[in-house]
């Protein structure tokens, strides 16, 4: 066992500002050597991480791909973040983001916590790469979410909000082998028009319940006759579901149509999908 104490731990610490786990780990490789640890800690590039963990990281990227397998294809996309744009555009952290995404697609998980303990190389985890970076640019990286989606076919849609920063909304959009004809199409319609739901059957019962009561109640205090509120409500529910749930929202090429007729008209289904955009 190291020789080394607490208050050992608590004086490194506040030398370098690197987090708890890393600075027992710089000890124990020290053997208890102050010095060396701190030299490790330098070397590893840990220094001042702990002191950015409360920042903000409200810009960065989306950057995903599509692999093929046995059953069909997945898709994977991640959200990487950074404090300013300036480090979004900066081509060590897209190396950096093309990195997680590997390791993400080689762990086949959307759990966070799992990605980042996946290994990333020579750097070790994908946090010990997001943690070395980190420190390198001086600002606080956060790997923010993960999804993975997956069907006979796959559609990846990136966009870019700015031309001079890399995608800031990502979709993917799962569909059996006929639906992949429209894929693209409402790939481009989900990353405009923000659906959090595929169907209407995906929505909670308890969040159509609380809609059902919001919408009764707005009826009551408008003064709407006792007798016409049912309708009311089924009608504003209806409303809430043409703009939340993918397939009954005004098709974007289309507004004539819904989604869900313009996915039927192709004979096919979309059977999943996944939007992200940075810091939304």
């Amino acid at each position: 066992m190291a020789n080394y104490t607490t208050a050992d731990i608590k004086a490194l610490r506040e030398k370098t500002g690197a987090g708890m786990l890393d600075v027992k780990k710089a000890l124990d490789e020290a053997e208890g050597d102050q010095d060396k640890a701190l030299e490790i800690i330098r070397v590893k590039g840990l220094k001042g991480l702990a002191k950015r963990e409360g920042r903000s990281t409200s810009d960065g990227l989306v950057a995903a791909q599509v692999v093929d397998g046995a059953a069909g294809q997945t898709g994977v996309m991640i959200e990487l973040n950074s404090e300013t744009d300036f480090v979004a555009k900066a081509p060590k952290f897209i190396a950096l983001a093309d990195q997680v995404l590997q390791a993400a697609t080689a762990a086949g998980t959307d759990e966070v916590d799992q990605v980042l303990a996946a290994p990333a190389g020579a750097e070790g985890s994908v946090k010990d790469a997001i943690d070395a970076l980190s420190a390198t640019l001086g600002e606080r990286l956060q790997l923010r979410r993960v999804a993975v989606v997956k069907g006979e076919a796959v559609e990846l849609y990136l966009h870019r909000t700015n031309k001079d920063l890399p995608p800031q909304v990502g979709v993917l959009v799962a569909t059996d082998a006929k639906g992949a004809a429209v894929a693209h199409d409402v790939a481009m319609h989900i990353a405009a028009y923000s659906p959090i739901y595929l169907t209407k059957e995906d929505v909670p019962a308890d969040t159509v319940a609380a809609e059902r009561r919001i919408a009764e109640q707005a009826a009551r205090e408008e003064g709407k006759p006792e007798q016409a509120l049912p309708k009311i409500v089924e009608g504003r529910l209806t409303g809430f579901f043409k703009e939340n749930v993918l397939l009954e929202q005004a098709f974007a090429k289309d507004p004539k149509q819904s989604v869900g007729k313009v996915v039927a008209a192709s004979g096919g289904a979309v059977t999943g999908f996944a939007r992200f955009r940075v810091g939304a």
